[in-house]
C-alpha cells in the first residue's frame, strides 16, 4: 500500500481537503497526516486516521522555531517513508520541501497564496523568496490557486514553468454547500464578514466603512464572524458592536446555514490564494462584495455575481456597499443565483480532486518505472 504525507499549517484547514482525503482512501492509500492540532487532528486520529501534531508558529519569524520544524518534518519523513508528500500553505511548502529534496522524497506543493511577507518588498521577502527557490526546486508539481500568483513565480525564476500547475482554488463542495433560498424582501440589508479577524483581511477599512453606511442606513447591519488572529482587534471590535451596526458571531461551525439570513457576503482582503469563503457564499447563492485582487476577484463576475472594489480604500468599499443597497432585491437574488451558476461551471471541487489523483498517479507510474529499471 502507497504512503502519502500530507502537512498543513492548520489543521482545520484540512478540511478543505475532504474530498481528497476521501478520494485517496477509497484508492486505497495509507495516509498520513502533521499539523498544528486544534481539535480536527484528534477527530482525524479517533477516526483511525495516522496523525501527528507538528507545531507551526504560522505567523512567526523565529528562526530557531523554524530550523525546529524543518527538523520535525525531516525526521517525520524518515519515520514514515512516504511515496509522497503533499504539502500546503508557505512553511509547510519550503520547510517541508527542503525535508523531501534532501531525503528525495516526491512533493507536491500547492501555494494557497503570497501572504504577507511576500506581498510586502524589503529584506523578509527576499529571504522567503530565496528559501522558496531552494525548497522548491525539485518538487515534482507546484499546484497554484489563481494566474497572478503562479507568473509573480515564474517571473521571478522561482521555479519553472513545467512543475506548474494551475488550479480553482480549493474548489467548493456543491452538495454540502447547496443554494439557499434568498432571503425574503423587507426593510433591512444584512451583510456579513466571515474570516479572520486580523490586518490582511482589511479588518480596518471594513470597519470604518461599515460605520459610515450604518450612519446613512440605520437598517443597514453587518455582523462578523471568526477567530482573532490578532488580539490587537479586540478592542476596535467592541466599538463597533457597541454602536449596532452589527454583531460579533464568534466562530461557527456551520456557515451554510447561518448564510442563510444575510444578503450578501463581504471580504475586503488584501490578498489570497482562492478566497474558500467567497467560493462557499457564492455556493449558497450569495451575492459577493470582494477586494479587486487575485484569489477574490476570479469568485464573481463584476455586477452579475457580485461588487468589486479597491482594497485598503474604505471610500471603495463605501462605493460598492451603496451600489449593493441601490440594486432591487431581486437583482440581489438573481446576482446570488448567477454566483450558484459561476461555481457549478468553474468551481467544483471535483476538478480539484481530479487533478490531484492524476498527478499523484503520474508519479507513482514514473517511480514504478524507475524501480523496474534498477
Amino acid at each position: 500500500m502507497k504512503k502519502l504525507l500530507i502537512i498543513i499549517n492548520f489543521d482545520q484547514g484540512l478540511q478543505a481537503r475532504n474530498e481528497i482525503i476521501n478520494q485517496l482512501e477509497k484508492s486505497e492509500y495509507e495516509l498520513y497526516f502533521a499539523a498544528p492540532d486544534t481539535g480536527y487532528l484528534k477527530q482525524l486520529k479517533a477516526e483511525g486516521y495516522s496523525s501527528y501534531n507538528v507545531k507551526i508558529n504560522r505567523r512567526g519569524l523565529n528562526p530557531i522555531q523554524d530550523f525546529f520544524l524543518l527538523i520535525s518534518y525531516f525526521l517525520l519523513i524518515l519515520r514514515i517513508s512516504p511515496d509522497i508528500v503533499l504539502s500546503f500553505t508557505v512553511k509547510p511548502n519550503i520547510y517541508g520541501g527542503v525535508a523531501c529534496r534532501v531525503l528525495r522524497v516526491p512533493q507536491i506543493a500547492n501555494i494557497t497564496g503570497l501572504g504577507d511577507a511576500v506581498e510586502n518588498p524589503g529584506i523578509l521577502q527576499k529571504l522567503v523568496l530565496n528559501l522558496t527557490k531552494v525548497a522548491l526546486k525539485r518538487t515534482r508539481t507546484i499546484f497554484f490557486q489563481n494566474t497572478s500568483n503562479k507568473k509573480f513565480y515564474e517571473q521571478l525564476s522561482l521555479i519553472s514553468a513545467k512543475q506548474t500547475k494551475l488550479l480553482p482554488g480549493s474548489g467548493v463542495n456543491l452538495e454540502k454547500h447547496f443554494y439557499i433560498s434568498y432571503p425574503k424582501k423587507d426593510d433591512t440589508i444584512r451583510l456579513v464578514f466571515i474570516g479572520r479577524i486580523m490586518r490582511d483581511k482589511g479588518i480596518e477599512e471594513l470597519i470604518n466603512a461599515f460605520l459610515i453606511i450604518h450612519t446613512n442606513h440605520s437598517s443597514f447591519t453587518c455582523d462578523i464572524v471568526g477567530p482573532f488572529e490578532e488580539d490587537s482587534y479586540r478592542n476596535l471590535i467592541d466599538s463597533y458592536l457597541a454602536t449596532g451596526a452589527g454583531v460579533y458571531l464568534g466562530v461557527s461551525s456551520d456557515i451554510h446555514t447561518m448564510l442563510s439570513e444575510y444578503n450578501a457576503v463581504v471580504l475586503p482582503s488584501y490578498h489570497e490564494g482562492m478566497s474558500n469563503v467567497l467560493l462557499e457564499a457564492a455556493a449558497t447563492g450569495r451575492p459577493v462584495l470582494a477586494s479587486n485582487v487575485p484569489g477574490c476577484r476570479e469568485t464573481f463576475d463584476e455586477g452579475i455575481s457580485g461588487f468589486g472594489f479597491e482594497p485598503r480604500s474604505v471610500d471603495s468599499l463605501v462605493q460598492a456597499i451603496e451600489r449593493f443597497i441601490a440594486i432591487p432585491h431581486e437583482q440581489k437574488a438573481a446576482m446570488g443565483l448567477a454566483g450558484r451558476k459561476k461555481m457549478e461551471r468553474e468551481f467544483d471541487r471535483q476538478i480539484v480532486v481530479d487533478a490531484y489523483m492524476r498527478e499523484i498517479e503520474n508519479i507513482l507510474e514514473e517511480n514504478n518505472r524507475k524501480d523496474k529499471k534498477k
